[in-house]
């Protein structure tokens, strides 16, 4: 037998290696950051190995801040989608490109990185190496990139409430702001026209010049219009073909069959957190069921009756799928952050069946006699649950507070309303536009 010594950490005589402890506490700020810090941070642990005037991440995960921005205020606040939206179309894989483009208004030399699964971009302006060997400081950046993208899909999959009703909200005042804008323009660019194609005017060249350049600002205005909505709106039938292919690679060797039934082709566009929700929640059912024993297929499909996107997702396996499993909780969580309905079904011995409606609209707001009211906005929060028919267990889930807490909120609630039960003050939610 041989003989074994013990010998404790401290008695080693191997000498502890240098570690590179500022890139490492970057790396742990920014796999720890919020969506709201991201850019910062991400610029932060970039600047050491490249230099950069801005930093600017473009992502379409986030439908109500597609841009997320950090460095020099004259571009980060002039920097438009459309000028995003160009340069990533001009990427055609992960490989970094550097050249000059059209960037806050001006050509600049600009380095961008592109994220396969996600296709969001990482722009920085002016990029200069800070280390010697630019090669190792481009690696770096790819790195820290590669974490970056990763945490805001991570991010926005486990998205709280309040963050998708703010996406909502911010969603649809870009929609509001650029309709404004564009029939401003378009009024103020058909006048334009009209007068420079006026008989009064004689001077025919500079008629002609500036009609040209006149008519192709409308079209350009117009499709920046489009685009914009674009980002918060996507057809059903694109939502669905795009949860096809995010699937083929887990469906081609998982030895399971996935059958997918279409939505109609007609049906009504979705907003973009509704698309991405939808997506993110059929795949968490489809891995939740494909754990299952004795699970040899699945099939999802998809409806809409003009008001909610129906989901439904339905395994042949022997029925073991439970509600309070974590995978559905979290789940369920996601789909009431949307004020969304799910409804499992289990039936012993042949499989389970998941139901999930999910609202295209906003939820209502409550209208200007509730102002009186003077809610907190964590009670305006209980309350629309409350209005919506969630028990205080749900309620307190969902926001992620205890039980007693949103008790405490519910009888501060009554006091505020002057009423004397869940019962009334659902009615009068109900009867101020909160459903």
């Amino acid at each position: 037998m041989s003989a074994v010594t013990d010998q404790s950490p401290t008695e080693s005589t191997e000498p502890l290696p240098d570690l590179p402890w500022p890139l490492l506490l970057a790396v742990a700020a920014l796999a720890d950051s919020p969506l709201t810090q991201i850019a910062e941070r991400l610029r932060y642990a970039t600047l050491p190995y490249l230099g950069s005037s801005a930093l600017v991440i473009f992502t379409e995960d986030c439908t109500g801040r597609p841009q997320k921005k950090a460095g020099e205020e004259t571009i980060i606040s002039r920097v438009s989608i459309a000028e995003l939206d160009m340069l990533r179309t001009s990427l055609s894989d992960e490989a970094p490109w550097f050249g000059d483009a059209e960037l806050a208004g001006q050509l600049r030399p600009v380095l961008a990185l592109k994220h396969a699964s996600s296709q969001a971009i990482l722009v920085l302006t002016d990029p200069r190496p800070t280390v010697s060997g630019h090669d190792a400081g481009l690696d770096l950046v790819k790195y820290l990139w590669r974490i970056a993208a990763r945490r805001i899909q991570e991010k926005v999959a486990d998205a709280p409430p309040s963050y998708l009703l703010e996406s909502r909200a911010a969603s649809a005042e870009r929609i509001r702001v650029t309709a404004e804008l564009t029939d401003l323009h378009s009024t103020t660019l058909e006048t334009l026209l009209a007068a420079l194609r006026s008989s009064s005017l004689t001077d025919a060249a500079a008629r002609t010049t500036v009609t040209d350049l006149a008519a192709k600002a409308l079209v350009g205005l117009r499709t920046l219009s489009d685009r914009t909505n674009d980002l918060v709106k996507e057809p059903v039938a694109t939502a669905f073909e795009r949860l096809r292919d995010d699937l083929r690679p887990l469906t081609r060797f998982s030895g399971i069959e996935v059958e997918f039934i279409e939505p109609p082709l007609n049906g009504r566009d979705l907003p973009g957190e509704v698309a991405h929700a939808a997506r993110a929640i059929v795949r968490g059912l489809l891995l939740a069921m494909m754990e299952q024993p004795e699970v040899s297929r699945v099939r999802t499909q998809w409806d809409c009756d003009g008001e909610n996107l129906l989901i439904n997702v339905r395994d042949d396996g022997r029925g073991e799928l439970a509600p309070d499993a974590p995978s559905i909780v979290r789940l369920d969580r996601r789909v009431q952050a949307l004020t969304g309905h799910l409804q499992l079904d289990v039936m012993p011995g042949w499989g389970a069946d998941v139901f999930v409606t999910l609202p295209l609209d906003a939820p209502a707001r409550l209208d200007g006699d509730a102002a009186g009211w003077n809610l907190a906005p964590r009670e305006l929060e209980v309350l629309q649950y409350l209005a919506a028919g969630q028990r205080n267990r749900t309620i307190a889930s969902t926001l992620g507070i205890s039980e007693n807490t949103v008790k405490f909120h519910v009888r501060n609630l009554f006091k505020k309303l002057d009423v004397g039960s869940r019962t009334e003050a659902i009615a009068l939610a109900h009867s101020h536009g909160l459903r």
